[in-house]
């Protein structure tokens, strides 16, 4: 295979072997030789203002994110072009390579059938039930809490890029690739950025994950000044719509309701666009469905989707308090009201307390093996039905403000082996791309030692038992008792815990 040399703009050597690995829907691939990096030529011509962009995008924007402190870490999360090259007349952007574990490892069910192994896994292929269990093999598809980890670095990514003035524009599970097995996400075609009065959209979406005022005006001209284009806000849609997608496994806004019984392209541009309706709206059932309804519909597929689109067995609710209200907040009130949409920032923060308060199934078949506590006495998995049985310590969290504790609306439940990290220690530390070393070790963890659930300190040198006033040095164990409170740091923000016992 003969391998072609070129420069790019910046005067770099650039070479790729004269073969198209892959073909997207603008651009054809090609493989640098030691496959350390990809080229991508659009194939129509672009015109200066796509050129600027690019020209942005791999200097500027680059530069942003990746030379400031911290810069490193965001490398994993995005597939950020670093070249602009030309040949034969055609554009084109140099881009790292996936990594190996974006790629699949194991192919298909049924003998390979769809010769999944070694592709993409693109984020389609995880974002519905049918998916899944249909096509992937077992050890491709992770488990519930795999997918709040993906989650929430697609939130912080979204985030980081909303807060340097940048949308994506085409935010959907065809542009982020996702790692399960491993809980990975990466932001894939970047070349396409929106920067509000400089760089407009290229294209106005993926459908499923076009926001309803962009799909309302869709065929407006360009000129019209009521044509809504993709921008920070339909980011937000979109974004909402994935994590909903990658945790409940079904479309939130595809229901039973009918638009148009003669056009079913006027259908789906009515049912996304003016008439968009939650299907768990919670005034107005039109859009609900029910199991019945499924099965009819699915025919020999609603096995798949069991218990996913049973809108009874799995409710938005079983997300727990602090991502249900963002939920509510995304397709009931910022539907239609772009404004009043949850920020990435929103969804991040809401995510992280979330995965303080999962819960192992003990149902060691159970395919989900996670589930989010939802504050009863009688807590249950709701894939699998299996109740929890035994002694379930629950921490509370206030922080300290000047010379009070305050409650911080956040929770942290207790399983064996659970860690205790330093932003549990201390309100103003986040658990984000902004942590250094030394807090990202744990603190100490949690034990069921001779029918007893204790804590560990390991290296908490000013933890205090309230209760019993006395130290808890490090090294040392302390055992969980209903009421018991414990001062885990004296600072400002640091943090007091009142300990609850739930028998279940």
């Amino acid at each position: 295979m003969s391998v072609i040399r070129i420069k790019s703009i910046d005067g770099q050597e650039i070479a790729f072997e004269d073969k198209v690995i892959g073909q997207g829907g603008m651009k054809d691939v090609y493989f640098s030789p030691d496959k350390s990096y990809v080229v991508a030529f659009f194939r129509d011509k672009q015109d200066a203002n796509a050129r600027e962009r690019l020209s942005s995008i791999v200097s500027v924007y680059r530069e942003r994110l990746y030379n400031q402190a911290g810069g490193e870490y965001w490398k994993k999360l995005f597939c950020w072009p670093t070249h602009i090259v030309e040949h034969e007349g055609k554009l084109g952007v140099v881009a790292p390579t996936y990594a190996s574990h974006f790629f699949f490892q194991h192919g298909s069910t049924e003998n390979d059938k769809l010769s999944l192994k070694g592709k993409e896994k693109e984020g389609k292929w995880f974002a519905s039930a049918r998916h899944q269990i249909q096509y992937l093999d077992p050890r491709e598809r992770g488990n519930w809490m795999s997918y709040f980890r993906i989650c929430i670095l697609i939130s912080r990514a979204i985030r980081r890029m909303h807060a340097a003035g940048l949308a994506h524009s085409d935010l959907s599970y065809k542009n982020i690739l996702v790692d399960p097995a491993g809980g990975n996400a990466c932001i894939i075609d970047i070349d396409g950025l929106v920067v509000s009065g400089k760089f407009p959209p290229g294209v106005v979406g993926t459908p499923d994950f076009i926001a309803p005022e962009v799909m309302q005006t869709r065929d407006l001209s360009s000129s019209d000044k009521n044509k809504k284009l993709p921008c920070k806000e339909t980011d937000q849609h979109a974004l909402a719509v994935l994590i909903y997608m990658y945790l409940l496994y079904r479309h939130p806004l595809k229901g039973r309701k009918v638009h148009d019984l003669d056009d079913t392209d006027r259908d789906e541009f009515l049912a996304m666009g003016e008439k968009a309706l939650f299907i768990e709206d919670p005034s107005d059932h039109s859009n609900r469905y029910d199991w019945k309804w499924v099965e009819r519909n699915e025919e020999n597929n609603a096995k798949y989707y069991a218990p996913w689109m049973n809108l009874d067995i799995i409710p938005y609710t079983v997300l727990g308090p602090y991502l249900s209200p963002l939920v509510k907040q995304a397709f009931v009130t910022g539907l239609h009201s772009p404004h009043q949409r949850p920020s990435a920032d929103d969804w991040e923060t809401a995510l992280v307390k979330t995965v303080d308060l999962m819960q192992p199934c003990q149902n060691k078949s159970c395919s989900q093996q996670w589930y989010v506590f939802d504050n009863t006495t009688k807590p249950r998995c709701p894939f699998c039905g299996t109740p929890f049985n035994g002694q379930l310590p629950i921490l509370n969290f206030y922080s300290r403000k000047k010379d009070s504790y305050n409650p911080d609306n956040y929770r942290l439940m207790v399983y064996h082996n659970q860690y205790l990290y330093p932003w549990h220690v201390n309100r103003n530390v986040f658990p984000n791309e902004r942590l250094n070393d030394s807090q990202k070790k744990p603190v100490g963890y949690f034990s069921f030692h001779q029918g007893n659930w204790c804590f560990v300190n390991q290296t908490l040198s000013a933890m205090n038992d309230l209760t019993e006033k006395k130290d808890i040095p490090i090294n040392s164990m302390v055992m969980l008792k209903e009421g018991k409170q414990l001062l885990l740091s004296p600072e400002e923000g640091g943090r007091l815990v009142y300990i609850q016992l739930l028998n279940a």
